[in-house]
């Protein structure tokens, strides 16, 4: 077992040297929605237990938490903790995100997505222009300083799944953070490149002392970077709670640091933070049988996270779809399916509490019928951008909303777990872009998460939009962390989830289709190359996928585009009485856990 401290050598080994030692693979990455090393990684294999997150130092105090005693729960709270201090572009007690969790046959879905202020308006990102005709805000000039942020809500729902499910001690969690946060971890070259690009966070005062050195350059690979100022805030939340962060003088000096930015002030208050609530939901399952399996029920969070009723929906569709002899069809099928649930996405899904799903429930968008109609829709020629569906009984008035366009998504860190008494986890999370609003206080990075609603309140037709901002508001999020069970036996077999924006639909739809219904190994599964569609472009991995295939899909009409396709997916499979483990190649993502010999 690697106790914290030989595991921080090893990893400020591999950082400056090595290539070819067993944690070589995980010593770079890039930002979030950025090219990325190829990192190849083992296949790991365990029997009692394992932790698949973001970073080795976060699935390794994740795993320590499982060894003295404690769960699935216990052990995604530590191992976030650390995430937020080694992984600060992609999560942190700033931010917000979905955890779905499953004891058994039992499931839960846990909403942590951040709320809008109190006092916002629906018109938060639009400006009049020359004309006096309110246009959207330039996309960085509302992510950097105050407007976006959010009503950070992964601590409040982190302890919220604590007081049900938790064994260990609430202080306990908060140690391997503390300790990183004091003693320091090393800079790696993926958080370095990150730190040389941005061209905004060096701007705040409290993170341009923290990332940089006095010259103004990032701290060099290698360097031990300590953060006293989180290790305080965590110490006061390990053994006051939640309200540490959500009252007094922490949300007061969050509420300043949003009021006070010199060009973007933002409206959040000490008030908002005080009041923010976690919620338990139902989660969206549906079942799914990939041709010659057996039937599996897939579970993940309800809106406003839209990513399972999307993979779903591009499931349920290419079911019906089971005449697909070639790569080069299954590809367009594929790429059709997402422009159809992509554009019900966009019309339909917003914060429940705000909107009303159509036909008075989610799982409309997921009936067998429904999605059937939608698969006759994929001809021979690309549809280039669908139009959203009608699901049977849906009201006029959920017809005539507004379909909202694509925007900039990014961000996001995801963990798996499984223990040893079979309970699993999926937990996503995020501070949205990379570094979030590029604000930080008390040693943590605020998030953006309100640029995910959508800028315009309607459309050219003058339908409101769903996903429009609004007070107290959650916005719509494409965070995906997924459970499946088997379908008879009605326990966990395999979590998963993904970085990534709103490709993480694809990523995590990938996978699935990957292990379920290829047969891939998991990490043949993560390995392969990415492509997607967000009713749109045919986006496909730039420099991975095949030649042959992205002229087959140019010949059906569709208008093909080349990007990084940065994924970062983490996924445990039980096969058997083992489990396995994969972690993206294309970033630094560990699977930590034991094996145990048995002699049965």
């Amino acid at each position: 077992m690697l106790t914290l401290s030989r595991l921080i050598f090893a990893v400020l080994v591999l950082s400056s040297a090595t290539t070819h030692a067993v944690f070589a693979q995980t010593s770079a990455a890039t930002a979030p929605e950025a090219a990325s090393l190829w990192q190849t990684k083992p296949h790991w294999r365990f029997n009692t237990f394992a932790v698949a997150t973001a970073h080795p130092l976060a699935s390794e105090a994740g795993a320590a938490m499982i060894r003295q005693g404690g769960n699935a729960i216990d052990a995604a709270i530590a191992a976030q903790m650390v995430l937020g201090l080694v992984e600060p572009q992609s999560s942190g007690l700033g931010g917000g995100g979905f955890l779905v969790y499953s004891s058994g046959s039992a499931v839960i879905a846990y909403d942590g997505r951040e709320t809008a202020p109190a006092a916002v308006s629906s018109n938060l990102f639009l400006q009049a222009d020359g004309s006096g005709q309110p246009e959207p805000i330039a996309f960085a000039k509302a992510m950097v300083g105050g407007r976006a942020v959010g009503v950070p809500g992964l601590l409040a729902m982190l302890h919220l799944a604590h007081q049900d499910h938790g064994r260990l001690a609430w202080p306990t969690l908060f140690l391997p953070a503390i300790r990183l946060a004091e003693e320091g971890f090393p800079v790696g070259q993926r958080l370095h490149s990150l730190l040389a690009r941005d061209r905004y966070l060096r701007l705040d005062p409290e993170a341009g002392r923290y990332f940089y050195n006095p010259q103004g350059d990032p701290w060099p690979v290698g360097h031990l970077l300590k953060n006293p100022a989180l290790a305080d805030l965590l110490k006061g939340i390990a053994r006051h709670g939640p309200a540490f962060l959500y009252k007094g003088s922490v949300a007061e000096a969050i509420s300043k640091s949003v009021q006070s930015h010199e060009t973007n002030p933002g409206m959040l208050s000490a008030n908002d933070m005080g009041s923010y609530q976690a919620l338990r939901r139902q989660p969206i399952c549906f079942d799914w049988q990939p041709v010659n399996t057996k039937r599996l029920r897939v579970c993940g969070s309800p809106p406003p996270s839209s990513g399972a009723i999307a993979i779903g929906q591009i499931l349920g569709i290419l079911a019906h779809r089971p005449d697909l002899d070639t790569p080069e069809q299954r590809d367009h099928a594929y790429l059709e399916a997402a422009r159809l649930a992509f554009a019900d996405r966009d019309h339909y899904v917003a914060d429940p509490d705000f909107i009303d799903p159509p036909a008075g429930t989610w799982q409309s968008l997921l009936r067998p019928g429904y999605l059937q109609e939608r698969a006759a829709l994929i001809k021979e020629k690309s549809l280039g951008r669908a139009t959203p569906g009608s699901p049977p009984d849906v009201k006029s008035r959920e017809l005539s909303l507004g379909t909202m366009q694509a925007q900039p998504e990014g961000g996001t860190t995801h963990l798996s777990i499984i223990d040893p008494q079979g309970n699993a986890l999926a937990l996503t999370s995020s501070i949205e872009s990379a570094f979030g609003a590029r604000r930080m206080v008390h040693g943590m990075l605020l998030n953006n998460q309100l640029t995910d609603f959508s800028f315009r309140t309607e459309d050219a037709q003058g339908r409101p939009i769903a996903n429009r901002p609004a007070p107290g508001k959650r916005p719509r999020s494409s965070m995906s962390p997924t459970l499946v069970f088997d379908g008879a036996a009605q326990q966990p077999i395999a979590s998963l989830g993904s970085a990534g924006g709103a490709l993480i639909i694809h990523y995590v739809s990938h996978a699935l289709r990957g292990v379920f219904a290829n047969r891939l190994s998991v990490q043949q599964s993560l390995d392969q190359p990415m492509f997607g569609s967000l009713n749109g472009p045919s986006l496909i991995e730039q420099d991975r996928f095949p030649p042959e295939r992205e002229a087959a899909l140019r010949l059906r009409g569709a208008e093909v585009r080349s990007i990084p396709m940065t994924s970062g997916t983490q996924m445990l499979l039980r096969q058997g009485k083992d489990i396995i483990g994969g972690a993206d190649a294309r970033r630094e993502g560990w699977v930590s856990g034991d094996y145990t010999p048995r002699h049965d």
